[in-house]
Protein backbone atom coordinates (compact mmCIF):
# COMPACT_ATOMS: atom_id res chain seq x y z
CA UNK A 1 0.00 0.00 0.00
CA UNK A 2 1.62 3.37 -0.77
CA UNK A 3 1.70 6.21 1.33
CA UNK A 4 -1.40 7.96 -0.17
CA UNK A 5 -3.77 5.07 0.82
CA UNK A 6 -1.66 4.87 3.91
CA UNK A 7 -2.53 8.15 5.29
CA UNK A 8 -6.49 7.83 3.55
CA UNK A 9 -6.78 4.87 5.75
CA UNK A 10 -5.50 6.42 9.00
CA UNK A 11 -7.43 9.97 8.08
CA UNK A 12 -10.92 7.37 7.92
CA UNK A 13 -10.30 5.64 11.36
CA UNK A 14 -9.23 9.38 13.04
CA UNK A 15 -12.72 10.62 11.72
CA UNK A 16 -15.20 7.66 12.51
CA UNK A 17 -13.02 5.55 15.02
CA UNK A 18 -14.91 6.23 18.07
CA UNK A 19 -18.45 6.46 16.31
CA UNK A 20 -17.76 2.45 15.15
CA UNK A 21 -16.74 1.21 18.07
CA UNK A 22 -19.02 3.02 20.52
CA UNK A 23 -22.28 1.78 17.82
CA UNK A 24 -20.10 -1.70 17.97
CA UNK A 25 -20.44 -2.09 21.49
CA UNK A 26 -24.31 -1.63 21.00
CA UNK A 27 -24.23 -4.11 17.62
CA UNK A 28 -25.38 -0.63 16.02
CA UNK A 29 -22.83 -0.15 13.36
CA UNK A 30 -23.68 -0.65 9.71
CA UNK A 31 -21.44 -2.81 7.99
CA UNK A 32 -22.27 -5.22 4.71
CA UNK A 33 -19.01 -6.79 4.93
CA UNK A 34 -20.29 -8.92 8.05
CA UNK A 35 -20.94 -12.13 7.60
CA UNK A 36 -24.18 -14.37 8.53
CA UNK A 37 -22.71 -15.11 11.33
CA UNK A 38 -21.34 -12.09 12.63
CA UNK A 39 -24.66 -10.20 12.00
CA UNK A 40 -26.51 -12.46 14.22
CA UNK A 41 -24.45 -11.79 17.31
CA UNK A 42 -24.68 -7.91 16.78
CA UNK A 43 -28.19 -8.18 16.59
CA UNK A 44 -27.98 -10.67 19.54
CA UNK A 45 -26.04 -7.74 21.37
CA UNK A 46 -28.47 -5.26 20.65
CA UNK A 47 -31.32 -7.17 21.89
CA UNK A 48 -29.45 -8.41 24.96
CA UNK A 49 -28.70 -4.36 25.62
CA UNK A 50 -32.21 -3.40 25.09
CA UNK A 51 -34.19 -5.85 27.35
CA UNK A 52 -31.34 -5.26 29.74
CA UNK A 53 -32.48 -1.45 29.82
CA UNK A 54 -36.03 -2.13 29.51
CA UNK A 55 -36.79 -4.75 32.51
CA UNK A 56 -34.47 -3.03 34.93
CA UNK A 57 -34.84 0.92 33.85
CA UNK A 58 -37.78 1.64 31.88
CA UNK A 59 -40.29 -0.56 33.43
CA UNK A 60 -39.56 -0.25 37.38
CA UNK A 61 -39.10 3.22 36.77
CA UNK A 62 -42.68 3.53 35.33
CA UNK A 63 -44.31 1.54 38.01
CA UNK A 64 -41.97 3.89 40.56
CA UNK A 65 -43.72 6.83 39.19
CA UNK A 66 -47.14 5.40 39.76
CA UNK A 67 -46.46 4.76 43.17
CA UNK A 68 -44.92 8.45 43.84
CA UNK A 69 -47.50 9.98 41.54
CA UNK A 70 -49.19 13.35 43.79
CA UNK A 71 -45.66 14.06 45.13
CA UNK A 72 -44.49 16.40 42.31
CA UNK A 73 -40.54 16.57 43.99
CA UNK A 74 -40.90 12.53 43.73
CA UNK A 75 -41.99 12.40 40.33
CA UNK A 76 -39.55 15.35 39.30
CA UNK A 77 -36.43 12.97 40.54
CA UNK A 78 -38.10 9.83 38.83
CA UNK A 79 -38.49 11.83 35.32
CA UNK A 80 -34.37 12.99 34.96
CA UNK A 81 -33.60 9.30 35.12
CA UNK A 82 -37.11 7.79 33.48
CA UNK A 83 -36.90 10.47 30.69
CA UNK A 84 -33.25 9.79 29.22
CA UNK A 85 -33.65 5.96 29.68
CA UNK A 86 -36.78 5.86 27.50
CA UNK A 87 -34.99 8.12 25.27
CA UNK A 88 -31.93 6.01 24.92
CA UNK A 89 -34.32 2.87 24.67
CA UNK A 90 -35.94 4.54 21.28
CA UNK A 91 -32.82 5.74 19.82
CA UNK A 92 -31.39 2.15 20.13
CA UNK A 93 -34.37 0.66 18.23
CA UNK A 94 -34.61 3.18 15.81
CA UNK A 95 -31.18 2.45 14.49
CA UNK A 96 -31.70 -0.86 14.86
CA UNK A 97 -34.36 -1.01 12.95
CA UNK A 98 -32.93 1.56 10.04
CA UNK A 99 -29.42 0.15 10.45
CA UNK A 100 -29.64 -1.83 6.61
CA UNK A 101 -30.76 1.58 5.59
CA UNK A 102 -27.46 3.06 6.58
CA UNK A 103 -25.20 1.09 4.77
CA UNK A 104 -24.89 2.59 2.21
CA UNK A 105 -24.46 6.25 3.50
CA UNK A 106 -21.37 4.38 5.66
CA UNK A 107 -19.74 2.93 2.27
CA UNK A 108 -19.91 6.44 0.64
CA UNK A 109 -18.17 7.86 4.34
CA UNK A 110 -15.72 5.20 3.06
CA UNK A 111 -15.13 5.72 -0.26
CA UNK A 112 -15.09 9.49 0.26
CA UNK A 113 -11.78 9.06 2.60
CA UNK A 114 -9.93 6.43 1.12
CA UNK A 115 -10.24 8.04 -2.74
CA UNK A 116 -7.77 10.11 -4.42
CA UNK A 117 -8.27 13.88 -2.98
CA UNK A 118 -6.30 16.99 -3.82
CA UNK A 119 -5.50 18.77 -0.82
CA UNK A 120 -8.15 21.24 -0.42
CA UNK A 121 -10.43 18.59 -0.53
CA UNK A 122 -8.54 16.53 2.31
CA UNK A 123 -8.43 19.73 4.32
CA UNK A 124 -12.18 20.44 3.90
CA UNK A 125 -12.99 16.96 5.02
CA UNK A 126 -10.75 17.45 8.17
CA UNK A 127 -12.21 20.65 9.30
CA UNK A 128 -15.87 19.26 9.65
CA UNK A 129 -14.27 16.09 10.77
CA UNK A 130 -12.27 18.15 13.62
CA UNK A 131 -16.09 19.33 14.30
CA UNK A 132 -17.38 16.44 15.03
CA UNK A 133 -14.67 14.88 16.60
CA UNK A 134 -14.93 17.79 19.55
CA UNK A 135 -18.56 17.15 19.74
CA UNK A 136 -17.45 13.29 19.66
CA UNK A 137 -15.24 13.83 22.62
CA UNK A 138 -17.06 16.40 24.55
CA UNK A 139 -20.71 13.50 24.34
CA UNK A 140 -18.28 11.03 26.00
CA UNK A 141 -16.74 13.32 28.95
CA UNK A 142 -19.94 14.67 29.94
CA UNK A 143 -21.55 11.08 30.00
CA UNK A 144 -18.64 9.42 31.73
CA UNK A 145 -19.07 12.42 34.32
CA UNK A 146 -22.76 12.18 34.76
CA UNK A 147 -22.43 7.92 35.38
CA UNK A 148 -19.38 7.63 37.49
CA UNK A 149 -21.58 10.39 39.69
CA UNK A 150 -24.63 7.92 39.38
CA UNK A 151 -22.93 4.84 40.38
CA UNK A 152 -19.72 5.63 42.35
CA UNK A 153 -21.43 7.63 45.11
CA UNK A 154 -23.45 5.29 46.36
CA UNK A 155 -21.12 2.69 46.72
CA UNK A 156 -20.08 4.53 49.36
CA UNK A 157 -23.69 5.43 50.97
CA UNK A 158 -24.00 8.99 49.23
CA UNK A 159 -26.47 9.56 47.00
CA UNK A 160 -27.30 12.22 44.05
CA UNK A 161 -31.15 11.97 44.42
CA UNK A 162 -34.25 12.45 46.51
CA UNK A 163 -35.00 9.74 48.42
CA UNK A 164 -38.83 8.98 49.38
CA UNK A 165 -40.38 6.21 51.93
CA UNK A 166 -42.70 4.85 48.86
CA UNK A 167 -39.83 3.40 46.55
CA UNK A 168 -37.10 3.03 48.53
CA UNK A 169 -36.25 0.88 51.21
CA UNK A 170 -33.30 1.11 53.34
CA UNK A 171 -30.91 -0.23 50.74
CA UNK A 172 -31.66 2.35 47.71
CA UNK A 173 -31.13 1.52 44.56
CA UNK A 174 -28.67 3.69 41.61
CA UNK A 175 -32.52 5.39 40.19
CA UNK A 176 -35.93 5.50 41.74
CA UNK A 177 -37.34 1.92 41.03
CA UNK A 178 -40.31 -0.36 42.12
CA UNK A 179 -40.00 -3.74 41.68
CA UNK A 180 -42.43 -6.64 42.19
CA UNK A 181 -40.28 -8.46 45.08
CA UNK A 182 -38.37 -6.93 47.79
CA UNK A 183 -34.86 -6.13 46.71
CA UNK A 184 -32.98 -5.20 49.76
CA UNK A 185 -31.84 -8.84 50.70
CA UNK A 186 -28.85 -10.55 49.24
CA UNK A 187 -28.44 -11.36 46.52
CA UNK A 188 -31.03 -9.67 44.85
CA UNK A 189 -29.53 -6.18 46.26
CA UNK A 190 -26.23 -6.74 44.45
CA UNK A 191 -28.13 -8.21 41.04
CA UNK A 192 -30.19 -5.14 40.53
CA UNK A 193 -27.28 -3.18 41.85
CA UNK A 194 -25.24 -4.85 38.86
CA UNK A 195 -27.53 -4.93 36.45
CA UNK A 196 -28.75 -1.24 37.28
CA UNK A 197 -24.76 -0.20 36.58
CA UNK A 198 -24.67 -1.77 33.58
CA UNK A 199 -28.26 -0.18 32.55
CA UNK A 200 -26.15 3.05 33.04
CA UNK A 201 -23.08 2.62 31.09
CA UNK A 202 -25.15 0.95 27.92
CA UNK A 203 -27.36 3.82 28.17
CA UNK A 204 -24.63 6.81 28.37
CA UNK A 205 -23.09 4.92 24.96
CA UNK A 206 -26.86 4.68 23.04
CA UNK A 207 -27.51 8.13 24.31
CA UNK A 208 -24.24 9.47 23.38
CA UNK A 209 -22.89 7.28 20.38
CA UNK A 210 -26.38 7.62 18.22
CA UNK A 211 -26.20 11.62 18.70
CA UNK A 212 -22.67 11.54 17.59
CA UNK A 213 -23.23 9.01 14.65
CA UNK A 214 -25.85 11.54 13.31
CA UNK A 215 -23.10 14.51 13.71
CA UNK A 216 -20.54 12.58 11.62
CA UNK A 217 -22.57 11.76 8.70
CA UNK A 218 -24.25 15.89 8.73
CA UNK A 219 -20.38 16.96 9.26
CA UNK A 220 -19.10 14.62 6.67
CA UNK A 221 -21.87 15.54 3.77
CA UNK A 222 -21.44 19.26 4.75
CA UNK A 223 -17.37 18.65 3.90
CA UNK A 224 -18.40 17.46 0.25
CA UNK A 225 -20.96 20.32 -0.59
CA UNK A 226 -18.11 22.38 0.65
CA UNK A 227 -15.73 20.25 -2.42
CA UNK A 228 -18.46 20.40 -4.59
CA UNK A 229 -18.75 24.07 -4.11
CA UNK A 230 -15.47 24.49 -4.80
CA UNK A 231 -15.71 22.51 -7.96
CA UNK A 232 -18.79 24.70 -9.07
CA UNK A 233 -16.48 28.01 -8.73
CA UNK A 234 -13.80 26.27 -10.86
CA UNK A 235 -15.83 24.23 -14.00
CA UNK A 236 -13.21 26.09 -16.28
CA UNK A 237 -10.55 23.57 -14.91
CA UNK A 238 -12.45 20.83 -16.62
CA UNK A 239 -11.48 20.05 -19.91
CA UNK A 240 -14.90 19.77 -21.07
CA UNK A 241 -17.85 21.58 -19.64
CA UNK A 242 -20.58 19.67 -20.32
CA UNK A 243 -18.29 16.63 -18.35
CA UNK A 244 -17.62 18.46 -15.15
CA UNK A 245 -21.00 19.75 -14.58
CA UNK A 246 -22.36 16.09 -15.37
CA UNK A 247 -19.88 15.31 -12.63
CA UNK A 248 -20.82 17.97 -10.14
CA UNK A 249 -24.19 17.43 -10.60
CA UNK A 250 -23.96 13.48 -10.20
CA UNK A 251 -22.11 14.20 -6.84
CA UNK A 252 -25.00 16.66 -6.10
CA UNK A 253 -27.45 14.04 -6.47
CA UNK A 254 -25.61 11.81 -4.47
CA UNK A 255 -25.52 14.67 -1.59
CA UNK A 256 -29.23 14.82 -1.56
CA UNK A 257 -29.97 11.14 -1.50
CA UNK A 258 -27.84 10.79 1.52
CA UNK A 259 -29.72 13.67 3.16
CA UNK A 260 -33.31 11.98 2.50
CA UNK A 261 -31.77 8.80 4.15
CA UNK A 262 -30.61 10.45 7.29
CA UNK A 263 -33.98 12.65 7.60
CA UNK A 264 -35.89 9.24 7.09
CA UNK A 265 -33.81 7.40 9.47
CA UNK A 266 -33.76 10.52 11.91
CA UNK A 267 -36.53 12.52 11.94
CA UNK A 268 -38.95 10.65 14.45
CA UNK A 269 -36.27 10.57 17.06
CA UNK A 270 -35.69 14.38 16.82
CA UNK A 271 -39.57 14.41 16.90
CA UNK A 272 -39.37 13.13 20.14
CA UNK A 273 -36.27 14.55 21.56
CA UNK A 274 -37.77 17.55 21.14
CA UNK A 275 -40.56 16.42 23.62
CA UNK A 276 -38.14 15.04 25.79
CA UNK A 277 -36.38 17.84 26.10
CA UNK A 278 -38.51 20.18 26.52
CA UNK A 279 -39.59 18.12 29.53
CA UNK A 280 -36.50 17.32 30.72
CA UNK A 281 -35.63 20.76 31.10
CA UNK A 282 -38.75 21.59 32.83
CA UNK A 283 -37.87 18.71 35.17
CA UNK A 284 -34.11 19.96 35.96
CA UNK A 285 -35.03 23.59 36.31
CA UNK A 286 -37.79 23.35 38.39
CA UNK A 287 -35.14 20.59 40.46
CA UNK A 288 -32.65 23.30 40.79
CA UNK A 289 -35.27 26.27 41.92
CA UNK A 290 -35.86 24.31 44.46
CA UNK A 291 -33.32 23.41 45.76
CA UNK A 292 -32.22 26.91 45.94
CA UNK A 293 -35.43 27.52 47.39
CA UNK A 294 -34.23 24.81 50.51
CA UNK A 295 -37.26 22.76 49.68
CA UNK A 296 -35.74 20.00 47.52
CA UNK A 297 -35.09 17.71 50.20
CA UNK A 298 -31.46 17.01 51.62
CA UNK A 299 -28.98 18.71 49.63
CA UNK A 300 -25.60 16.91 48.65
CA UNK A 301 -22.28 18.60 46.42
CA UNK A 302 -22.93 14.89 44.57
CA UNK A 303 -26.61 15.76 43.99
CA UNK A 304 -25.85 19.50 42.96
CA UNK A 305 -23.12 18.11 40.56
CA UNK A 306 -25.88 15.40 39.18
CA UNK A 307 -28.56 17.78 38.34
CA UNK A 308 -26.26 20.30 36.92
CA UNK A 309 -24.36 17.51 34.44
CA UNK A 310 -27.82 16.11 33.01
CA UNK A 311 -28.78 19.61 32.28
CA UNK A 312 -25.89 20.52 30.79
CA UNK A 313 -26.16 16.96 29.04
CA UNK A 314 -29.36 17.46 27.64
CA UNK A 315 -28.64 21.32 26.77
CA UNK A 316 -25.69 20.34 24.32
CA UNK A 317 -27.40 17.28 23.10
CA UNK A 318 -30.50 19.37 22.21
CA UNK A 319 -28.09 22.06 20.84
CA UNK A 320 -25.85 20.14 18.71
CA UNK A 321 -28.87 18.52 16.48
CA UNK A 322 -29.92 22.07 15.96
CA UNK A 323 -26.75 22.97 15.09
CA UNK A 324 -25.76 20.59 12.81
CA UNK A 325 -28.68 20.90 11.30
CA UNK A 326 -28.34 24.86 10.52
CA UNK A 327 -24.81 24.05 9.28
CA UNK A 328 -26.42 21.94 6.74
CA UNK A 329 -28.60 24.64 5.10
CA UNK A 330 -26.01 27.22 4.87
CA UNK A 331 -23.50 24.41 3.29
CA UNK A 332 -26.14 23.79 0.95
CA UNK A 333 -26.97 26.77 -0.08
CA UNK A 334 -23.64 27.58 -0.50
CA UNK A 335 -23.86 25.31 -3.74
CA UNK A 336 -26.71 27.23 -5.11
CA UNK A 337 -25.05 30.44 -4.84
CA UNK A 338 -21.84 28.89 -5.84
CA UNK A 339 -24.05 27.84 -9.11
CA UNK A 340 -25.39 31.27 -9.17
CA UNK A 341 -22.15 33.25 -9.52
CA UNK A 342 -20.39 31.47 -11.83
CA UNK A 343 -20.21 32.99 -14.88
CA UNK A 344 -22.95 31.20 -17.08
CA UNK A 345 -23.46 34.57 -19.24
CA UNK A 346 -20.34 33.54 -20.80
CA UNK A 347 -21.45 30.42 -21.51
CA UNK A 348 -23.57 28.54 -24.61
CA UNK A 349 -27.04 28.63 -24.43
CA UNK A 350 -27.30 25.10 -23.97
CA UNK A 351 -24.53 25.19 -21.26
CA UNK A 352 -26.16 27.60 -19.40
CA UNK A 353 -29.60 25.70 -19.70
CA UNK A 354 -27.63 22.81 -18.34
CA UNK A 355 -26.52 24.52 -15.08
CA UNK A 356 -29.65 26.31 -14.53
CA UNK A 357 -31.04 22.36 -13.29
CA UNK A 358 -28.34 22.37 -10.41
CA UNK A 359 -29.50 26.06 -9.95
CA UNK A 360 -32.97 24.97 -9.20
CA UNK A 361 -32.35 21.77 -7.12
CA UNK A 362 -29.97 23.72 -4.86
CA UNK A 363 -32.77 26.44 -4.57
CA UNK A 364 -34.48 24.19 -2.10
CA UNK A 365 -32.56 23.74 1.13
CA UNK A 366 -32.02 20.42 2.45
CA UNK A 367 -32.66 19.73 5.93
CA UNK A 368 -32.88 17.07 8.82
CA UNK A 369 -36.49 17.21 10.41
CA UNK A 370 -38.09 16.51 13.55
CA UNK A 371 -40.81 13.96 12.04
CA UNK A 372 -41.06 15.95 8.45
CA UNK A 373 -42.04 18.85 10.23
CA UNK A 374 -40.13 21.35 12.22
CA UNK A 375 -36.88 21.73 10.34
CA UNK A 376 -33.54 21.45 13.11
CA UNK A 377 -32.28 24.92 13.31
CA UNK A 378 -31.07 27.45 15.89
CA UNK A 379 -34.42 29.38 15.44
CA UNK A 380 -36.53 26.22 16.74
CA UNK A 381 -33.57 25.61 19.81
CA UNK A 382 -34.49 29.02 21.25
CA UNK A 383 -38.43 28.98 20.74
CA UNK A 384 -37.83 25.75 22.65
CA UNK A 385 -35.99 26.96 25.27
CA UNK A 386 -38.54 29.59 25.96
CA UNK A 387 -41.16 27.60 25.61
CA UNK A 388 -39.84 25.30 27.91
CA UNK A 389 -38.56 27.47 30.60
CA UNK A 390 -42.50 29.12 30.55
CA UNK A 391 -43.72 25.93 32.17
CA UNK A 392 -40.88 25.95 34.80
CA UNK A 393 -43.05 28.76 36.40
CA UNK A 394 -46.24 25.99 36.27
CA UNK A 395 -44.18 23.00 38.17
CA UNK A 396 -43.35 25.49 40.88
CA UNK A 397 -46.51 27.39 41.26
CA UNK A 398 -47.70 23.47 41.91
CA UNK A 399 -45.38 22.40 44.25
Amino acid sequence: MDDSKELAYADLEWAIGVNRISLKILGLWPDDKLNRRQKFLANLRAFIIFITMFITAVIPGMLALLRVWGDILAMADNLQIALPFTVSVMKLVILWFHKEDLVPIINMVVEDWIKTKTVQERDAMIKQAKIAKVIVMFGCIMMSFAAIILIIPPLFGYSTRYLTNLTDGAKPMLFQTYYLRDMSESPYYEIAFVTQATSIIMAAISYTGIDNFLGLLVFHICAQLDILKVRLLNLNNFKNFSTGLSFNIEDHLRLIRSVDVIDNTFNLMLLALLVYFAMLFCVQGFLLVTIIDGVGGDVTFMRICWLVSILINTFVHMCVYCVVGEILIAKAEGVYYAAYNYTWYLLKPNEARNLLLIMIRSERPLLITAGKIFPMTMSLFCNLIKTSAGYISVLLANR
